[in-house]
């Protein structure tokens, strides 16, 4: 039953995200959801991901799809390398020759063309200069690289010179970079944030931002999104049942944002009670479920600022009692009136 309800909620979360929050999902039948969402993620921008596979799914391309799927991304993939490993570690190695990689890429951009191109493993210069290549040849709009220099079992993975050709030739390209905390000396970028080290986080990390720079988010507010689902105090190894309710939360508060939707309302939508839910919060992310819905109801409110609409029809939409409402519960969280903030941003 748990299962099942976990599912429930999942789909009905990425309905609402997909379709409207203003949509019933016990409208339709499965297969109509199935149906309209395969047809929304299909007309998402895609999104690439290049790296080594990890036979444990725990990390690489698998866990790149994975995250990519889960908040409704449509990833494609190309492989680098192929790991023989298991949960001791990484046994060998069989790195794709750099003309299959670049073959790899060439053939879904004549049909696909990415607009986010995320890019991890790389073990020789040949698949690096395969993959600059490609870079500069279609241009993606966006480019994440997360590099892998040592594995969470401490096998190196590149070497000195394959560093320095990584940070003069790929660097300059890139975006973003997602790097591990203890490989952030080996790099230097002008946009580079830290993750954990644990098994896995960088790619979620980075995968997160790149779902949400695909739907048309700004880099800094992808960056923040992604925080929030993924947050830094967050050890995806250890986390467990909780880490999977908390992204179910923050998600489903993402697409149901109203000043109406409390933290019983989100708790009861997940069939647990408020204060269990704040349990997970703190463990998870040492915040309270409140502070959580607050910043996300805030981050809506400064989207919706930026717009045409007048600060009464926000306060309608998200269901504030007045527009001084609003205004009140801004001003608590950013010492300026609505009014202001429209001016100044």
């Amino acid at each position: 039953m748990w299962v099942r309800s976990r599912k429930k909620l999942l789909q009905q979360t990425i309905f609402y995200k997909f379709v409207g929050k203003n949509c019933k999902i016990g409208k339709y039948s499965p297969s109509y959801i199935e149906k309209k969402m395969y047809i929304c993620r299909s007309n998402m921008a895609a999104i690439l991901t290049i790296t080594g596979s990890d036979s444990t799914g725990g990390a690489g391309i698998q866990a790149d799809i994975k995250a990519i799927s889960r908040l409704g991304g449509n990833a494609m993939s190309v492989v680098t390398t192929l790991t023989m490993q298991n949960t001791l570690g990484i046994q060998e190695f069989y790195d794709i020759p750099a003309e299959v990689v670049e073959r790899q890429i060439d053939a879904l951009a004549d049909d696909i063309m990415p607009t986010v191109v995320k890019i991890g493993m790389i073990r020789n210069v040949y698949t690096l200069e395969a993959i600059v290549r490609c870079i500069m040849r279609y241009r993606p709009e966006w480019v994440i690289f997360s590099p892998v220099v040592r594995s969470s079992h401490e096998d190196q993975l590149m070497d000195d010179e394959l560093i320095a050709n990584i940070q003069t030739r790929l660097i300059p390209l890139c975006s973003l970079v997602v790097v591990r905390k203890r490989d952030a000396e080996c790099f230097f970028a002008p946009n580079i944030i830290e993750a954990g080290d644990s098994h896995g986080r960088c790619n979620e990390l980075s995968s997160a931002i790149a779902v949400y720079l695909a739907e048309g988010i700004p880099m800094d507010e992808a960056i923040r999104k992604a925080l929030r689902l993924m947050p830094a105090v967050l050890d995806t190894e250890q986390s467990g049942r909780s880490l999977s309710l908390y992204r179910q939360f923050v998600e489903m508060q993402e697409a149901m944002c109203k000043n109406s939707h409390d933290v019983n309302f989100y708790a009861d939508q997940l069939n647990v009670t408020s204060r269990y839910l704040a349990q997970v919060t703190r463990k998870v992310a040492q915040l309270s479920p409140k502070s959580i819905i607050d910043a996300t109801l805030l981050e809506r409110i400064k989207e919706l600022l930026s717009t045409s609409r007048s600060i009464q029809e926000i306060a309608y939409e998200l269901e504030f009692s007045s527009q001084a409402h609003l205004a009140n519960f801004f001003k608590k969280l950013t010492g300026m009136t609505p009014s202001e903030y429209k001016r100044r941003f």
